[in-house]
């Protein structure tokens, strides 16, 4: 089975491919989008990158066996296993087609048509137009294939489907409003089974559709633009008049940008991250280093190695313990379901995974189980209410700050961290657990 770190930034849907790949084959990825794992525009131009990675470019996927891989498609294929891939020749062709029909009929005009309205690109009438005629026939093709299919290939979800959702994301979230997709329902009820499916969930969150048509907007535009110099102003006569055209030519030629990496618009957006107070920035240095820690949760035994290692390093006065218990475990149902609720809080979260670990486990089986963790958070303060962004999950749990010298405390701590002990104060058994890392 495969297993290793996929680089990217946040949101990326060509790295979605691979991600919602692996959480079906059950591939061993982790994923490198934030600092201090990955900064775009820095990590991927270093000289130990670019050695891996000649372009430069993300995703890109290293296995722990130190095998490398560019290009989302082939990365998303090497992750799938043999039912995602096609098991005959025949559906492995298919899949192919798919994805191929994708690169080549879906994304060209769906890029063409959103990105104006993401103010990333200028607006082109023609342009615009021809754009929805060409997602019209890739639409029709779509809705005629599914008329008596569920799914693409076969009977189950393929690396096809996974490909298609993937490039069909910012037309259903920005301008497939429902008068457009009305002629193609099978279409629809296609992607909005994928993208429920928990694995597409564990990856995408919700997917909302659009209720209107995006437009473009001029003023953004104007604002996603890079703020030109002002050139210095020409003097008429003389000398200046007088000089040569291949002096001229010459200050073109030295006017010419570094050649950096490439990356089309749509990723630029997409990357572009507005800049924002560190909610962290008031707190004095520590001496625990957080990242340490999780590489020796991720690559080395728990109760011998990693645990040692954090009461060992452990800094009381920079760092607090939460136990954190969801409120509402009669609401809870399917045990896939409740997995989807730790997941989803964890993508939201994700800005906060730089200061922050957890432990969160799933207890008890269909109709009767609870969600409880262990949270290490910076500083001495409940940290989701340092930043709006992570205050949409945390009010349906129960917090309760714990003394790291307590019996208690190291107990718990132990048990979360290891997913095995008694548990005594769930009184249910262990089911699965995520690790927020």
């Amino acid at each position: 089975m495969a297993a290793g770190t996929l680089f990217t930034y946040p949101e990326n849907w060509r790295a979605f491919k691979a991600q919602i790949a692996a959480q079906y084959s059950g591939a061993r990825l982790k994923v490198a989008s934030n600092p201090p794992a990955f900064t775009f525009g820095q990590t991927n131009r270093t000289p130990a990158f670019l050695n891996n990675f000649p372009l430069g470019k993300v995703p890109a996927y290293q296995g722990d066996d130190g095998f490398c891989l560019f290009e989302s498609n082939a990365i998303a294929h090497y992750l799938s296993n043999d039912a995602l891939r096609g098991a005959t020749p025949q559906a492995a062709a298919e899949v192919l087609q798919w994805v191929s029909f994708a690169d080549s009929e879906i994304i060209p005009p769906a890029s063409a048509w959103v990105f104006p309205t993401l103010g990333i690109m200028q607006f082109n009438k023609q342009a615009t137009e021809q754009a929805k005629e060409d997602v019209k026939k890739a639409l029709t093709v779509l809705n005629q294939h599914l008329n008596t299919r569920t799914f693409l290939v076969g009977e189950r979800i393929s690396l096809a489907d996974i490909t298609v959702v993937c490039s069909m994301l910012w037309l259903y979230k920005q301008v497939l409003e429902p008068s457009f997709r009305q002629p193609y329902p099978n279409v629809t009820r296609w992607f909005v089974t994928c993208v429920n499916q928990p694995q597409f969930k564990a990856v995408l969150g919700e997917v909302k559709l659009c209720d209107k048509m995006a437009q473009f907007d001029a003023k953004k535009f104007a604002e996603m633009q890079p703020k030109k110099e002002t050139p210095a102003k020409k003097e008429k006569g003389g000398k200046e008049a007088a000089k040569p055209q291949e002096k001229k030519e010459k200050k073109k030629e030295e006017k010419k940008p570094a050649p950096e990496e490439e990356m089309d618009d749509c990723d630029a957006v997409l990357a572009a991250e507005p800049k924002t107070k560190d909610p962290f920035a008031h707190l004095p240095k520590s001496t625990f280093v957080m990242d340490e820690f999780k590489r020796k949760y991720s690559n080395e035994d728990t109760l011998t190695v990693a645990l040692p290692h954090f009461w060992e390093h452990f800094d009381r006065e920079g760092y607090s313990i939460w136990y954190g218990q969801y409120k509402y475990p009669e609401e809870l149902t399917l045990t896939f379901k409740s997995c989807n609720l730790i997941t989803g809080m964890f993508q939201r979260l994700d800005k906060l995974r730089k200061n922050a670990f957890a432990s969160v486990i799933l207890f008890g089986t269909n109709n009767d189980s609870s969600i409880s963790g262990i949270w290490i958070f910076r500083g001495q303060d409940l940290a989701f209410t340092l930043s709006e962004d992570w205050q949409i999950d945390y009010e349906s749990y129960d917090w309760r700050k714990l003394n790291p010298d307590s019996e208690e405390c190291k107990t718990m701590v132990k048990e979360y961290f290891a997913w095995e002990g008694d548990f005594k104060h769930v009184g249910k058994a262990f089911n699965q657990g995520k690790v927020f890392k």
